[in-house]
């Protein structure tokens, strides 16, 4: 079923109107569509790097506001749907401990969901499962989908085509490290 959805978004980056398309799966992809926008974003930007900004544009924007999708679903209906589309990723079981201690990282959360590999649909639904403060959710989720996108959109746009190997493999295990060494910066400042 993946290797359908990902072929089928890959050949949306050959239609005329793949911009819209980039906002669709950057949208759902926020609140329950289990393929990256990035899958899409890579050959618009290589098939037109003058547009690269605009097409990072798009996808954090869209991102963002699908993100918003996926708190309203916690947040209104999360036994209905947040529950169901959280069990069919494979994190159901974890839904009782999490809620307990997710707000207190919730800033946190939101950036290393969206900035890594971890599925950011499920800090979407989470965030409004747990009631976190939506200011806090939506300024996290431009920072985080904002970096996402346009560190991707700015590789692309200065290397080209050789970068995209690295993004497509290594990328997420660059944003991971990343975001450990800040959190064990702060860690460690806020404890010495």
């Amino acid at each position: 079923m993946l290797k359908g959805l990902y072929d089928w978004t890959m050949r949306l980056a050959d239609h005329p109107r793949a911009i819209w398309a980039l906002a669709i799966v950057s949208f759902v992809e926020s609140s329950f569509f289990p393929i990256p926008p990035d899958i899409l974003m890579i050959p618009l930007i290589l098939a037109a790097p003058h547009r690269a900004w605009l097409i990072a544009g798009v996808a954090m924007v869209s991102s963002v506001l699908g993100g918003l999708f996926g708190y309203t679903i916690g947040a209104l209906a999360f036994e209905q749907l947040g529950q169901p589309i959280l069990e069919a990723l494979g994190k159901g079981d974890a839904v009782a401990e999490f809620n307990t201690r997710f707000n207190d990282f919730g800033f946190w959360a939101v950036l290393g969901a969206g900035i890594t590999p971890f599925p950011y649909k499920v800090i979407t639904i989470m965030s409004g499962w747990t009631g976190m403060p939506i200011a806090t959710f939506v300024v996290s989720s431009i920072l985080a989908r904002g970096l996402r996108f346009f560190i991707v959109a700015a590789l692309l746009w200065k290397f080209g085509a050789p970068i995209r190997d690295f993004i497509e493999k290594r990328l997420g295990l660059v944003f991971t490290v990343f975001l450990v060494l800040l959190f064990g910066g702060f860690l460690v400042v806020r404890y010495l």
